[in-house]
């Protein structure tokens, strides 16, 4: 047997057209033979179709070879080479039908029976697919067979993804797995075998199975489903004590490829995962194909995901613009291996995208005309910020130099070499803000409505909330402690906050740099606030502990700058739902902007410029809207008896502009009529 599997796995194509033409030369025969009542009958037709077999012969290896049958690997065939074996018969039956006609009407001696092209067609693509497709199926025995002694694999998700990623582990000999059943929750499938494997039931059948099977591997391939469901079938899996990994989300499986190699353990990110995201790439694509785009901040989290995201586009050019040198050298290193990798060419090469690596701080002007200069960028992707609200709140020079003053040094430079479009990522902070980041991003924001007020282009701010895995955020410290055995610090057990993976929300940026005309702020739909406590309990779960046995959870109290609930609107500001259902747009977010923003800036700036942290956080609160600022960490009373008033005329502060007569901003949850 295995003398002949090996024999079967050196057939090639050249092969294939001698075993072809020995079948094509006897199958009129055959199909007269079939045709006959006896052999009277045959022998009567028989010298007519020794005429006409030459002809029907170069009909066919002609169409085998036009409908591309000898380039293909039979090994592993499917649905699409069984189109191909239909489009052959019908083909045959057809031209074959048009010779006969053409015989029994131009040459008297000659007479056909008028079903013997039917005949000869469905007995020819009959014996060349059976031929081919027989190599498949032993391919698949003899895969089934060397994988029989492997792990029993419950395959939790009969869909597309499920089904790709059996078709993967068959034919993976180093994978120690052999699915023998899936589990689904649609009724139509259960009782049913899909590449020999039985669906047996949805997701409380798993512990029976587990049990029945020998069930060793459990694999969750679901790559759209929504969080509440990974949560709860990675609940199930975790009572059986088999092992259970998972397929990516499809956030990260942006290339849509399922494989064996694409298998890992359950993460936090597949328990918060919300339904899949459908977005208009082919807008995105014509927006950056060509293009030179700048990302600051580029070495981020965020800005690094944009950059590779950014790249699927076939941009001209991709300028990284960061301050620090390694974050930045690696994402140039993963760039330049994909640009090798999609292009199998030089970087140099015309229609290449380049990558291009510039190191300075958005809060240097000169450095950034340099960059402007040499570059000019037709698209800026503005990821670069201070985000860490206590170390902001003690720091509060540091959060106006590069949240406010950087975005504003970056804008004078767009607006100065003509940018087509800039796109600024926000946050939910900036709404009835308690913390100096939160109040920073939000006056950088105007800065951006502004810039679209005064030159018309579609310049946009884009608002979302915490991104898991990101760095300094809580996913990443949790790991830490669980890995040093606890405990998990965590401020107050009711704060809640609302998330989102790092590739959703680079998609959803995308999406919103096409969907904004100019002076609009954008607001991606997160979902439902979770709490930091059930997200510790998760992932005190997932490492294989128990909450209170092997990892405590400690309650510290709030930190400088924090409060318990983000918020999401800010009054006056109307929100409409786009076209994409994820996101939200304020076409009148550029309307309400202070009078006095552009002099507050410069008084901002030379207030950082002598480290007046009370003077920026009164500065702070005239200007936006709900910010209460805590003076307790300022080490300058207030202005009024400062230092910087003694050198400097504030500007004037309207009492319609003023804090104090403003509505009161809503609470979550509320939206505005």
């Amino acid at each position: 047997m295995n003398t002949f599997l090996k024999w079967v796995h050196q057939v090639r194509n050249n092969h294939f057209f001698l075993i072809d033409t020995t079948i094509l030369l006897g199958v009129p025969l055959l199909a007269l033979a079939i045709r006959s009542d006896n052999w009277a009958a045959f022998t009567a037709y028989f010298p007519s179709i020794l005429a006409v077999i030459p002809i029907f012969l170069g009909i066919k290896l002609a169409l085998l070879y036009f409908l591309k049958f000898y380039r293909c690997y039979w090994r592993y065939a499917s649905i699409d080479e069984l189109v191909m074996v239909l489009k052959f018969a019908v083909i045959t039956f057809a031209l074959e039908s048009l010779v006969l006609e053409i015989f029994n009407h131009s040459v008297d001696t000659y007479n056909f029976p008028r079903s013997l092209p039917l005949l000869d067609g469905l007995l020819s693509s009959t014996l060349i697919g059976g031929v081919r497709f027989s190599i498949c199926v032993m391919e698949r025995f003899h895969q089934q067979s060397r994988r029989s002694n492997g792990d029993s694999t419950l395959i939790i998700g009969a869909g597309s993804a499920g089904i790709s990623l059996v078709k993967d582990i068959q034919r993976n000999q180093n994978w120690g797995g052999c699915p023998v059943a899936f589990i689904d929750d649609a009724p139509e499938k259960w009782n049913l075998c899909i590449r020999g494997i039985p669906v047996i039931g949805d997701r409380h059948k798993i512990p029976e199975a587990v049990r029945s099977l020998d069930i060793r591997k459990i694999v969750i391939a679901m790559p759209t489903a929504p969080g509440s469901a990974i949560r709860e079938i990675s609940a199930i899996c975790r009572t059986t004590g088999v092992s259970t990994s998972t397929l990516p989300g499809i956030h990260e499986m942006l290339n849509g490829q399922v494989r064996v190699d694409s298998l890992r353990e359950i993460q936090i990110e597949d328990l918060l995962r919300r339904e899949s995201i459908q977005t208009n790439l082919n807008q995105v694509v014509r927006l950056l194909e060509g293009k030179r785009v700048l990302v600051t901040g580029a070495g981020g989290s965020i800005g690094s995901e944009l950059c590779r995201q950014i790249l699927k586009c076939h941009p001209a050019e991709i300028v990284l613009l960061g301050k620090g040198e390694n974050s930045i050298f690696q994402i140039q290193e993963e760039l330049e291996r994909v640009v090798k990798t999609l292009y199998d060419a030089d970087a140099t090469q015309n229609g290449v995208p380049q990558v291009t690596v510039f190191i300075s701080d958005i809060r240097t002007p000169s450095r950034l005309e340099y960059a402007f200069e040499q570059f000019r960028p037709d698209i800026i992707f503005h990821a670069a910020a201070h985000k860490h609200v206590p170390l902001m709140e003690l720091n509060a020079p540091e959060a106006v130099t590069s949240n406010v003053l950087g975005t504003k040094n970056l804008l004078d430079m767009a607006l100065r070499y003509n940018v087509e479009h800039f796109v600024m990522i926000s946050t939910d902070k900036v709404v009835n803000p308690c913390s100096v980041m939160g109040a920073s991003k939000r006056v950088a924001e105007m800065l951006v409505l502004q810039a679209a007020r005064t030159s018309g282009k579609p310049y946009v701010a884009v608002r979302f909330g915490n991104v898991l895995g990101s760095r300094g955020s809580v996913i990443p410290t949790f790991k830490q402690q669980i890995a040093s055995g606890g405990p998990l610090t965590i401020t107050h057990p009711e704060i809640r906050r609302y998330f989102m993976t790092i590739p959703e929300a680079v998609q959803l940026v995308l999406q919103a740099s096409i969907l904004g005309i100019g002076g609009e702020v954008l607001m991606l739909d997160m979902g439902e606030p979770i709490k930091i406590v059930d997200l510790a309990e998760d992932l005190i779960r997932l490492s294989g502990c128990e909450v209170g046995k092997d990892i405590d959870i400690v309650f510290t109290g709030l930190r400088p700058g924090e409060k318990l609930f983000e918020e999401l609107f800010i009054p006056g500001e109307k929100y409409e739902r786009t076209k994409h259902h994820k996101i939200l747009i304020v076409r009148n977010a550029s309307c309400s902007l202070p009078s006095n923003l552009m002099p507050t800036v410069e008084v901002l700036r030379e207030a950082a410029a002598k480290n007046d942290s009370a003077s920026i956080l009164f500065l702070l609160e005239q200007i936006v809207l709900g910010y209460t600022p805590d003076y307790s960490y300022a080490p300058i009373q207030p202005c009024g008896s400062g230092e910087l008033e003694q050198n400097t005329r504030l500007p004037d502060f309207p009492k319609s502009e003023q804090k104090h007569i403003y509505p009161p901003v809503l609470s979550l949850g509320q939206r505005p009529q």
